[in-house]
């Protein structure tokens, strides 16, 4: 008999916003738990994916996922609720799409899907990617944490010291899957106490010299 693990479905929709790191570490660390992850980006997301990581990472993408839709496809199995799916991420997710988002325009299958995540009750883990932030961001992420879903901005956790970018993507990419509710292993770091923390080693850039 397959493991609760096997049996699920999550949908990643990757939008035009950088950061297009954290969907490729979000698919990786999915698949590499037998989860089925339906992929869908943006055209905005594959040109930030060439740009950030190269013209085949998109294609990279889609042969880690195991089904990838058109995000012009809103009739696809994702745009409806009755498709049993265990929930959704968008990384990154750009300004437009958390608008899209907010407002119900469901102009795309990624918005779509996302749409129906929230009308059905299911977690939908949006990684906004934007800085500065102005009022209209800022009212935006109310508005779809009043529907029911996670804004989770992808902040560093400099408390686990991290030695590479890429620490820093998978940690924010673990993150992301655990806050699906998942019956499986916790896949970020969890903070245990500041003494458990305290290593031997550098965090990223120069630690700034004291000054007598």
């Amino acid at each position: 008999m397959d493991s609760p693990v096997d049996r699920h479905d999550v949908v990643l929709g990757v939008s035009g916003a950088s950061g297009a790191a954290l969907g490729v570490a979000v698919l990786e660390r999915l698949t590499a738990l037998g989860v089925r992850v339906h992929l869908v980006v943006t055209a905005g997301g594959r040109r930030t994916l060439a740009h950030e990581l190269g013209p085949e990472a998109h294609g990279r993408m889609l042969l880690k996922a195991h089904r990838c839709y058109d995000h012009k496809d809103v009739g696809a199995a994702i745009a409806s609720g009755s498709f049993p799916v265990s929930g959704m991420i968008v990384a990154p997710c750009s300004m437009k799409t958390l608008a899209a988002v907010a407002t119900g325009l469901s102009e795309n299958l990624l918005t779509r899907a996302a749409d129906v995540q929230l009308k059905e009750r299911r977690r939908l883990v949006l990684l906004t990617r934007e800085t500065p932030l102005h009022l209209g961001h800022l009212r935006n992420m109310t508005s779809v944490t009043e529907m029911g879903a996670i804004v989770m901005p992808p902040v560093p956790a400099f408390y686990n010291l991290p030695q590479s970018l890429q620490e820093v993507v998978d940690h924010l990419a673990g993150r992301a899957i655990d806050l699906l509710g998942l019956n499986m292993p916790h896949q970020s770091r969890p903070w245990t106490g500041e003494a458990s923390f305290v290593q031997p080693r550098t965090a990223i850039g120069s630690a700034p010299k004291s000054v007598a």
